[in-house]
């Protein structure tokens, strides 16, 4: 699984996808939070937090990640060379874990370099450090758990269609179901509306980026995750039979 990991990687940042996926990230993020007028602009919030850069952040990802993970069964398909993967001294999860990892990496050094927001939130702020260090590191916390289940979700989609372009929309409108969906339809019943949100991506992550990291939390994000690369692993195997 190490080498089909280390190949993962290096076709990620032996070609532009790699860097340009960073730079999207950032890019994006830096104009929202720094230079557009509006709600998540961090210089008119009036407050020294990272907020608006854990509500910014699932948007994107939720069109950044089926971008990366999009090609990463589909393409197999399309060049004829998922047979070939097959034949490799891997099992099926292997396989599946290795581009998984592959990509789950590279989203992860996407958003490492927005650690110096919090330096500079943190040197700005009035007094200065006055940052809420707990709930920044919780939020971060929730990004990686919030990454990982998007990405598995990225994965299963490529396995799909051989067409990367089918892939990338499966996979942003499951992105866009798990995280935001379960809310719209909680508002619809009063009633079993804290239930119904609880089976959507925002609940958990809000609850995280409290500061307080509660099992149930980390158990639903490792379910999800666990889910969409089990039907991964099954999707392979039909296709492998």
């Amino acid at each position: 699984m190490k080498a089909l990991l280390l190949r993962e990687i290096k076709s990620f940042f032996g070609s532009p996808i790699g860097y340009l996926v960073i730079a999207i990230f950032l890019l994006l993020n830096g104009l929202f939070l720094w230079v557009f007028e509006g709600d998540f602009n961090i210089l008119n919030s009036g407050f020294a937090d990272m907020s608006p850069f854990f509500k910014l952040s699932p948007w994107i990802f939720t069109f950044l990640i089926p971008a990366v993970t999009m090609r990463s069964f589909s393409d197999e398909k399309k060049q004829g060379t998922l047979e070939l993967l097959f034949t490799k001294p891997l099992s099926i999860w292997e396989i599946v874990n290795g581009k998984f990892l592959g990509a789950f990496i590279l989203i992860v050094l996407a958003i490492v370099p927005s650690i110096v927001y919090v330096f500079v939130i943190s040197y700005f702020g009035s007094p200065q450090g006055n940052i809420d260090m707990g709930s920044t590191l919780g939020s971060y916390f929730g990004l990686l758990f919030l990454i990982a289940a998007y990405t598995s979700i990225g994965i299963f989609t490529s396995t799909l269609s051989e067409n990367q372009i089918v892939a990338f929309i499966l996979a942003v409108f499951l992105c866009f179901v798990f995280y935001f969906g379960f809310d719209g339809v909680a508002s619809l019943f009063e009633n079993n509306s804290k239930l119904i949100a609880s089976f959507g991506m925002d609940y958990h992550f809000k609850s995280m980026s409290r500061g307080v990291i509660d099992t149930r939390d980390i158990t639903y994000f490792l379910s999800v995750t666990l889910l969409f690369l089990s039907a991964t692993v099954y999707k392979l195997k039909s296709l492998k039979a």
